[in-house]
């Protein structure tokens, strides 16, 4: 049965739009027509964003503070400068190989994809039918909710513990009493670091029956992985970004890695060709100076426990432990908005201010960046506090 069109209020405003051929500017038509057949679940939801002004020390994305360096990009557009008029490979069997042996996994169970971020969706949109529950940590990565809601799945939150652990108990319980579809495990998790106990995995498998989506998007920075289950159990999906330790952010490159089999029908929720020649190439290269981007993610993880070290002496602050690129912080002496203002505006140190929730009242989250960079927020951070 066909639903009736929401007739456009009169009285709502209308956009304008400049008409090309004479400069004049006309409405355009409203817009309640065409939003009365988009889904409500989807109308509901706010859609993922987040802008980034410039500042000094930008510490809010949890990026790698060193470029990819210029003699690997340079390796990278030697081998992407010719072919531009014709579609990369649909799936490069080198990479793949590449990224199975880098991973200790086999070829046919490794997707590549514009990012973890398209992977996500892709394991979503093929396991969940209407009405299907994703069991979830909660607060974690806010694309998972987004998602689940788009495609008429339940999204259950499961709180974590005392000091954001995790608790393993709870969400096995509610992924039993949920009939979970999927259980989303990001470890270490965004955004408050915190990684899953060793074992944790392995116990969700034998007392669940869901598919166990584990997001190691920040896994080269510390805390277990799940890689080695996946020769144990096919209900396992590992999802891994360049975007983090190896510095590609702005080129897009993730990966899942899942049993053959469940690999092949994963990958008919992504759209073809979805890599392109430049980040393909990215990757490759990438990986053949593997040991060259550990090292700096060694510094990274280096920085980040200086860091977290000097947090901890100054006044007003809880500081949570991480294991990831970024650290979660909670004031007790002024707002978070007002310390996350103060940071920006008096100092040129951007953070991300997740205060917005109730389990993250009162907290910032704060990207390791260069060792100046963070002696810099540790001098803003001693002024505003005392």
């Amino acid at each position: 049965m066909n639903r009736p069109f929401t007739r456009a209020d009169p009285a709502q405003p209308a956009h304008s739009l400049p008409d090309p051929s004479t400069g004049t500017v006309g409405a355009l038509p409203h817009a309640a027509e065409g939003l009365s057949l988009i889904k409500p679940a989807v109308r509901s939801q706010t859609g993922y964003s987040l802008s980034s002004p410039r500042a000094r020390h930008k510490l809010n994305q949890n990026e790698s503070p060193y470029d990819f360096p210029d003699e690997l990009k340079r390796e990278v557009f030697e081998q992407a400068a010719e072919g531009w008029q014709r579609y990369p490979e649909f799936a490069p069997p080198d990479l793949l190989k590449a990224l199975a042996e880098h991973y200790g996994w086999v070829a046919d169970g490794v997707l590549v994809g514009n990012g973890s971020n398209e992977l996500i969706q892709a394991v979503l949109s093929v396991t969940l039918a209407a009405g299907d529950a994703v069991v979830a940590p909660s607060p974690t990565f806010s694309l998972y909710r987004l998602l689940t809601s788009v495609l008429g799945g339940r999204y259950v939150p499961v709180p974590l513990g005392r000091g954001f652990a995790y608790d393993v108990e709870r969400l096995i319980d509610e992924a039993i009493r949920q009939e979970a579809r999927v259980i989303v495990l990001n470890s270490p998790n965004n955004p408050t670091g915190s990684v899953l106990p060793e074992g944790a995995v392995e116990r969700i498998l034998s007392e669940t029956g869901a598919l166990v989506v584990c997001d190691e998007a920040y896994q080269d920075f510390g805390g277990p992985t799940a890689l080695g289950l996946l020769a144990r159990s096919s209900r396992v999906v590992v999802l891994r970004t360049f975007s983090k330790a190896l510095g590609l952010a702005g080129l897009r490159f993730g990966l899942a890695l899942a049993h053959p089999e469940v690999a092949r029908e994963i990958a008919k929720g992504k759209l073809p060709y979805n890599v392109n020649l430049v980040t393909l190439a990215a990757a490759r290269t990438a990986l053949r100076h593997a040991p060259l981007l550990a090292a700096r993610t060694r510094e990274v993880t280096a920085t980040r426990d200086r860091f977290v070290e000097r947090l901890r002496g100054l006044p007003g602050l809880t500081v949570f432990p991480t294991a990831a690129n970024f650290v979660l912080i909670r004031s007790h002496q002024l707002p978070a908005k007002e310390l996350f203002l103060r940071l920006y505006e008096n100092h040129g140190i951007l953070v991300r201010d997740v205060s917005g929730s109730a389990e993250l009242a009162e907290c910032l989250r704060i990207s390791i960046g260069t060792p100046d960079d963070m002696d810099a927020v540790i001098t803003a951070l001693t002024e505003i506090l005392r």
